[in-house]
């Protein structure tokens, strides 16, 4: 992998234009060679948080296909890095781009947990499973100081509310005490992210995650404290992790995990460019034929906005993840049922005070 002149820490390896802006800015080779000869940095590669005050947090999803009703996050941009982020676009709402900006300008949602208490003591709410991280993650880095998320899932607790989680973070441990007390009356689901079980393949794609090793203990620590985690291998990519089904499967079953679901990378928007400039840059040999095979999947495009299609990708690449994982799930993880989450138990707060059973 070429990636001695690639920015470290970091998975884009520019700003694309927002679309909604009028004015475009680009990097001049005059700029970079002046900066070379003073020994001045290009680029400021630090992290900047913003914060914000809402007036809603939680958002209804109406896509088909995703899985989930409501979501909720506490931050926008993602730390993590992960250059595949379909999240990334969601940023030119805010005026940043979706490349660097999206990793390095922080919103932090500084009144998420009195929107949440709002939202659910009202008394048209009925509850619902709310999903942390339907886009970006609840368990970036800034997460250890702030401590946002864990204050919405003491939020849920309070009130009995069913609440899913999805991270690729093993801060997630720091809050095994309320996932316990969640999970005891079946309020809550975990689904951590392994997209790899090889470290390199980890850093380069996801360059702010933890470290495999650390998610697979996560996945072994939440069972053993009988939490419900599945795992997301999202996205399979091609000629980089499409050849790690079965093993990966395999491991985690051997931690305790209930499930497994996955996705086909798909690049929609402004994180097609953000790709093919990355992959260029980190992976010179095999950059035209993953993005050849990328397309393939879905119709000729690197991007694929069909429901029903646009998360498994169509064609014999994607009948072949299909049968794989149809396969996994049989050899390793039979017999596992996910139960539905308690939404019931959330009543009794309806009318401001703690009725008797």
């Amino acid at each position: 992998m070429a990636t001695e002149d690639m920015i470290r820490g970091r998975g884009a390896q520019l700003n694309v234009q927002n679309r909604f802006d009028a004015h475009s800015h680009e990097t001049r080779d005059d700029f970079l060679n002046y900066c070379a000869a003073e020994g001045e940095e290009a680029h400021k590669n630090k992290t900047v948080l913003i914060d914000t005050f809402p007036k809603t947090i939680i958002n209804k999803v109406n896509s088909p296909d995703v899985g989930m009703g409501y979501s909720l996050n506490p931050y926008q941009g993602c730390e993590h890095g992960c250059i595949y982020c379909y999240a990334r676009n969601s940023h030119e709402y805010w005026g940043f781009s979706p490349g660097l900006d999206f990793e390095q300008k922080i919103l932090v949602k500084r009144n998420a947990v009195q929107l949440l208490e709002k939202k659910i003591c009202g008394k048209r709410w009925e509850a619902e499973t709310i999903v942390l991280s339907g886009n970006t993650d609840c368990y970036q880095p800034i997460e250890k100081k702030l401590g946002i998320t864990r204050k919405l899932l003491q939020t849920f607790l309070k009130y009995r509310h069913p609440v899913g989680i999805i991270t690729k973070n093993a801060l997630i441990q720091r809050d095994i005490d309320i996932l316990k007390e969640l999970a005891a009356d079946n309020l809550v689901r975990v689904n951590l992210s392994i997209t790899s079980l090889h470290e390199e393949t980890r850093r380069i794609l996801e360059p702010r995650t933890a470290s495999i090793k650390k998610r697979l203990e996560t996945v072994e620590k939440l069972s053993k404290e009988n939490i419900p985690v599945s795992v997301m291998m999202a996205p399979i990519i091609p000629a980089i992790n499409s050849h790690e089904i079965m093993p990966l499967v395999k491991e985690i079953s051997e931690r305790g995990a209930q499930s497994v679901g996955y996705t086909i990378v798909r690049l929609n928007g402004a994180i097609g460019q953000i790709f093919t400039d990355w992959i260029k840059k980190a992976m010179p040999d095999r950059a035209d034929k993953v993005l050849h095979q990328i397309e393939n999947i879905h119709g000729g495009s690197l991007n694929d906005s069909r429901f029903g299609t646009r998360m498994k990708g169509e064609g014999k690449f994607a009948e072949q993840v299909e049968q794989q994982f149809k396969i996994a799930r049989k050899k390793y993880l039979s017999g596992r049922d996910r139960k539905p989450l308690n939404h019931d138990l959330h009543r009794q707060f309806k009318d401001g005070q703690l009725k008797l059973f």
